[in-house]
């Protein structure tokens, strides 16, 4: 089609908030940043995808590729119902260790720059929400309001017998995991008694908790998928920021809404099998390239 544009991945630097990013693979095509301000600064109701990239920028394991490993597992092996009935001690240490581990982390100007968003631009009737699946509450600590947790939070827990979804910040979150939890492959396993594993403080109750979180061969929570089907179904610019693109239901939440022709930009290390999808493609660390795409536009009031 003459004058459409296809987005092609190449890094890029910038040196202001006005630069160009070259997205050509020869071509001699470019995408320019004030063209997404333009569609920035028309849009009401913004939805903002994030997911382990953004995460990984401050520092937090991704658990994937080489040294992807918690001893010697991967994340799937232990982020399993079946591997939590089999053995719910080892399981918690590694999310006890996950846990000790975010407490030395930070929010990234990625994140930061999205919380300053949110909050500057609900004052002028306009709405931010963040569609996470990152279980870190880094987006929390930066500041955001709208957040989805779609894959859960490492700070909640769940009743394995009530069902009590509940905020869990204790560190440690029970006393026979202090000092648990090290990754080192010549680690032993605690092998703690469940009795003393975290328990439900209901009364009453007393059940085993398990991390409220999303694991392997789950389903989301129905009503939080429903509440962010309504919240993409109403938006008029959608970004997806260090995401892959490549894990289910969320791969496909940009796509239905660039199906509709709503302007959608990526900003990731590298193409994803979403990328020829998107309007806009912006290569790069989220906290180098979100920043600039996101300040205040010359257009909102003071």
């Amino acid at each position: 089609m003459v004058g459409e544009r296809i987005p092609v991945c190449l890094s890029f630097s910038t040196t202001s908030a006005n630069s160009v990013f070259l997205l050509s693979a020869g071509l001699g095509e470019k995408v320019y940043l004030t063209e997404f301000r333009e569609d920035f600064a028309k849009a009401k109701h913004i939805a903002i995808i994030t997911g382990a990239g953004v995460s990984a920028e401050s520092g937090v394991p991704t658990f994937r590729g080489q040294g992807g490993y918690w001893r010697k597992w991967q994340a799937q092996d232990l982020a399993t119902p079946e591997a939590f009935s089999r053995d719910p001690s080892l399981v918690w240490e590694f999310y006890h260790y996950r846990r000790e581990v975010m407490r030395s982390k930070m929010p990234n100007p990625a994140h930061l720059a999205i919380a300053e968003c949110e909050s500057r631009l609900s004052k002028q009737g306009r709405s931010v929400v963040i569609i996470t699946q990152n279980i870190d509450e880094l987006h929390h600590r930066a500041g955001s309001k709208h957040v989805y947790e779609i894959h859960g939070s490492l700070f909640k827990t769940r009743c394995m017998s009530c069902g009590e979804v509940k905020a869990n910040h204790k560190s440690p979150i029970c006393p026979a995991l202090e000092g648990k939890g090290e990754p080192d492959p010549s680690a032993k396993d605690a092998r703690i008694p469940v009795q003393h594993l975290p328990r439900c403080d209901r009364s009453g109750c007393n059940g085993l908790l398990r991390p409220h979180v999303v694991w392997f061969g789950e389903t989301l929570d129905s009503d939080i998928l429903t509440a962010v089907e309504q919240e993409l179904e109403k938006c008029d610019l959608c970004l997806v920021v260090g995401t892959s693109s490549v894990v289910y239901p969320a791969a496909m939440f940009a796509p239905q809404v660039a199906g509709r022709g709503v302007p959608v930009a990526e900003f990731n290390m590298e193409c994803t099998p979403a990328t020829m999808r998107f309007k806009y493609h912006f290569e790069g660390p989220c906290g180098v390239t979100l920043p600039p795409a996101l300040e205040r536009h010359e257009s909102e009031a003071i």
